[in-house]
């Protein structure tokens, strides 16, 4: 199902799966490895002792929120700091797709949003991955044609998110219900959601045959500027201080269990290249670009890459309060029962990362191992 035999600048072509759908065991990292669930303690307190893996496949997407893996690769940030462990990459679509790929064993680790995280979670009973970093707050938005100017203008138009249950098609479904309207996860609703690849919105919002989109960045930001969207609700206009979390990293459990060293090696190349794009953000554009380039064969016109990047905050922080929310509103859209979420974070390592360089550790919201 997951067509991921070829690793680096490779875009990898998944076919969705819906969010309901039950996902199968846990992820190996390798055949002798122990399951995650028999590791108690914290990674942290094994990091030290346990031997590094040989090799980390990493997943993530080709988009403007997933700027610290982008940046990390392209300055060579991740690869220096693993060391003699071998980094392979996985482009994705969407975080469904990552968490099926992360399920099969054929990635360690991805950076994705909070509800595919959650539904993976839920869906192995806890099972499956942990969050161990965040890593973009912001970058999403919800643009239409320049004649709606309301949710109620959204009654009967067709509405375009990347994929069935991941963070844009929640968000998507959530204000749609606070704005009575009613969309069903199967059958006819007031509003009916198009579940298609960013590359493809554009393509159909251009074409006429949607009417708006629930997108992240850039994508947001070219139906902008190239196709004459207009943006109808920012996302961080719906969260408390307009933090919220867009991109965080998990990984398998089983792998975390084995290699908690690599892992800390990966969390350090992860803090590294936060504050290397805090303190370089035009460089960080044009590493950004570049990888896209090379993801996707086209690099982002520079005032559509402008816009992206102010629209996003990278930041280590995982914003665990809003994986909360983000849990209640998948719940309330019909696309998860209530979940229980205790232990879906391990902070240990990067708390631990954190603190070697002097930063304040960081806030699980009492969902913590």
């Amino acid at each position: 199902m997951i067509g991921t035999s070829r690793w680096r600048r490779t875009f990898v072509t998944l076919l969705a799966v819906p969010l309901v759908a039950a996902l199968g065991a846990c992820a190996s990292a390798d055949d002798n490895s122990s399951d995650g669930d028999s590791a108690a303690a914290p990674a942290a307190s094994q990091a030290a002792n346990e031997k590094t893996a040989s090799e980390l496949r990493l997943g993530y997407f080709a988009n403007v929120t997933h700027a610290t893996p982008l940046v990390g690769m392209q300055e060579g940030i991740y690869a220096k700091a693993l060391g003699d462990t071998k980094i392979k990459t996985a482009i994705f679509n969407a975080g469904p797709a990552a968490i099926e790929a992360l399920t099969a064993g054929s990635i360690d680790a991805a950076y994705l949003g909070p509800n595919p995280a959650i539904n993976g979670f839920v869906k192995s009973n806890g099972s499956l991955l942990r969050i161990v970093a965040g890593a973009t707050s912001g970058g999403a938005a919800l643009v239409v044609k320049p004649g709606i100017n309301s949710a109620a203008d959204l009654k009967g138009k067709k509405i375009a998110t990347p994929q069935l249950g991941g963070t844009q098609d929640v968000a998507l479904r959530a204000w749609l219900a606070k704005n009575n309207l009613k969309v069903p996860v199967t059958g006819k609703g007031d509003v009916s959601i198009i579940n298609t690849e960013n590359a493809t919105t554009l393509q159909q919002f251009q074409d006429g045959n949607i009417d708006g989109a629930w997108l992240p960045e850039p994508w947001s930001s070219r139906l902008v500027q190239e196709a004459g969207a207009k943006v109808l609700v920012d996302e961080k206009t719906l969260w408390p201080a307009g933090k919220f979390v867009t991109t965080h990293l998990v990984v398998s459990q089983k792998f975390l269990s084995q290699y908690p060293a690599t892992v800390k090696a990966l969390l350090e190349g992860q803090v590294e290249t936060t504050a290397w794009i805090k303190a370089n953000p035009d460089k960080a554009k044009a590493d950004i670009n570049t990888q896209i380039e090379k993801e996707t064969s086209k690099p982002i016109a520079q005032p559509i890459l402008d816009s992206a990047f102010a629209n996003i905050e990278v930041t280590d922080d995982p914003i665990a309060s809003s994986l909360k929310q983000s849990a209640q509103n998948a719940v309330d859209a019909g696309l998860l029962d209530a979940p229980d979420l205790s232990k879906i974070y391990d902070l240990s390592l990067l708390d631990e990362v954190l603190e070697e360089k002097g930063q304040p550790a960081v806030d699980a919201a009492g969902l913590g191992v």
